[in-house]
């Protein structure tokens, strides 16, 4: 049995997987972050590490001793870019700085300046989210600290250290830290250079698929496993979903509706257009590379008008899907930036709008609006990454937005493009990881990253699609940048 384990944003997931492919149970624990300031985002490693083992425990419990005893292999997946700074002695020495965090806009400019060539070898603009700007960020106002830092890890790769004592990162995690010289795919000397860092503060860098190091025999017999558990490279968030969902070759792709929005398509090599705020990052198996688009804010969107109104989200879901063509043709429009936006705008100052309000607007129009704004997200990356030279015709559908058949059908009609979603995909990152787990175990890619049973297909429809062309265009003629708070 493999296990895969995914450090979200929102939450801790795993998954257990057989050689068969099978899920057999699926836990999760929640994750808050932490706002000091406007435009920051924050989260206590530690507070991973918690929910790390009650997750386990989870699926312990779920799978009963016999069968969590055959475990033989644990992936890792991971939100991207998070900045984990660690002393000599491996002692975390501040919060890690997360990929919604924007506070380092101005350090992107001072980057951009510092590395003339950092988008030919990144791939890449310079945007807050990125490891670097964060680190001359700390650099700036917290120099002390920086002059500390022995090591910096990504999220992932601070869980890998807390189970196997190993400092290890893979490429496709190491592709967003703006560090990486993504085509060799090694550190970048020049770039690490450029925002005050070394090669020796770095992690050794292993392919998703290859066994990275081996869990340490106190977390195994904390977490009642066999000795002898290896752990595989694993990969950033959105590589661990392709691997998911069987987009492993060029042309294949995927769209993930979890907190931020990630469209994804393969390619047989780096292929950077960073002109139109499309990141190009390596892939997690060796040899390939990807293009993604990325909206910041995507299901969070719906999480956050849920608070808001003290509504659960199926019960919103079924009043929106009350609401008839008129209705819908009348609702208000939503821009989703409620966390700035990489693609198409790079603006992390971007703000979010509910345009066009009425007296006669209840909260399903309003609920709606959220929806199609994601959605209306998606259609200016696609447009971005078609720009850059990647094209679908189909794209599987994973994230907990997967879960509502309205949302996957009104992306197909905004998108104009087939939607599928798969037996297992809410599982995303996490089931990635797992299938990493067993190709460093020894499986083969095609063994292991086949397709998911598909679980339902969503056609575009031509006269939806129409309609929703005319609200697109008057969504994009409401952005407008605003200036630094």
């Amino acid at each position: 049995m493999y296990l895969g384990i995914d450090l979200g944003t929102s939450e801790v997931k795993a998954v257990a997987i057989d050689d068969s492919g099978q899920i057999l149970a699926l836990a999760g624990s929640p994750l808050d972050v932490t706002r000091l300031h406007p435009r920051w985002s924050e989260q206590q490693p530690e507070h991973w590490w918690q929910a790390c083992g009650q997750t386990m425990a989870a699926l312990r419990r779920q799978l009963g001793e016999q069968r969590w005893r055959t475990v033989s292999s644990i992936g890792l997946s991971g939100q991207m870019h998070g900045a984990v700074l660690l002393d000599e002695h491996d002692q975390v020495l501040r919060p890690a700085i997360l990929w919604s965090d924007s506070r380092s806009a101005p350090e992107c400019a001072e980057l951009t300046n510092r590395a003339p060539r950092l988008h030919a070898l990144a791939g890449n603009l310079a945007m807050p989210g990125f490891t670097a700007p964060k680190l001359m960020w700390v650099a700036r106002h917290e120099p002390e600290l920086f002059a500390r830092i022995a090591c910096v890890l990504l999220p992932k790769d601070w869980l890998r250290l807390r189970m196997t004592g190993t400092r290890i990162s893979d490429p496709s995690d190491a592709a967003g830290t703006l560090w990486l010289d993504v085509e060799a795919r090694d550190w970048s000397d020049e770039l690490l250079a450029a925002s005050g860092m070394r090669r020796d503060q770095m992690p050794a860098l292993v392919d998703g698929s290859a066994v990275s190091a081996t869990l340490l025999a106190e977390v195994a017999q904390a977490w009642g496993l066999s000795p002898g558990v290896t752990v595989a490279g694993g990969a950033g968030d959105g590589a661990a979903s392709a691997v998911g969902i069987g987009a492993i070759n060029p042309g294949d792709g995927f769209l993930s509706l979890g907190t931020s929005g990630v469209l994804f398509v393969v390619n047989d090599r780096f292929s950077p257009n960073p002109a139109r705020a499309i990141h190009a990052f390596c892939h997690t198996l060796p040899q390939r590379w990807h293009q993604m688009s990325v909206m910041l804010s995507a299901a969070s969107c719906l999480r956050w008008f849920c608070r808001l109104c003290s509504v659960d989200e199926p019960t919103l879901l079924a009043e929106i899907g009350q609401q008839g063509t008129e209705q819908l043709a009348q609702a208000p429009l939503f821009l989703p930036y409620l966390s700035g936006e990489r693609t198409p705008h790079n603006d992390p100052y971007a703000l979010g709008v509910f345009h066009g309000l009425s007296p006669e607007h209840q909260r399903a129009a309003l609920g709606y609006a959220v929806l199609e704004g994601v959605a209306f997200g998606m259609v200016d990356g696609l447009d971005a990454l078609r720009a850059a030279g990647s094209d679908v015709s189909q794209l599987s559908l994973v994230g907990g937005g997967a879960r509502s058949p309205y949302w996957a059908q009104l992306i197909a009609d905004a998108l104009d493009v087939r939607i599928v979603t798969h037996v297992g995909g809410e599982a995303g990152g996490a089931l990635g990881a797992a299938r990493l787990a067993w190709l460093a175990a020894g499986g083969s890619e095609e063994e292991v990253c086949r397709k998911p049973e598909i679980h339902a297909v969503h056609e575009p429809d031509p006269v939806r699609h129409a309609a929703l062309q005319v609200r697109l265009q008057r969504y994009r003629q409401i952005y407008t940048p605003y200036p630094p708070l």
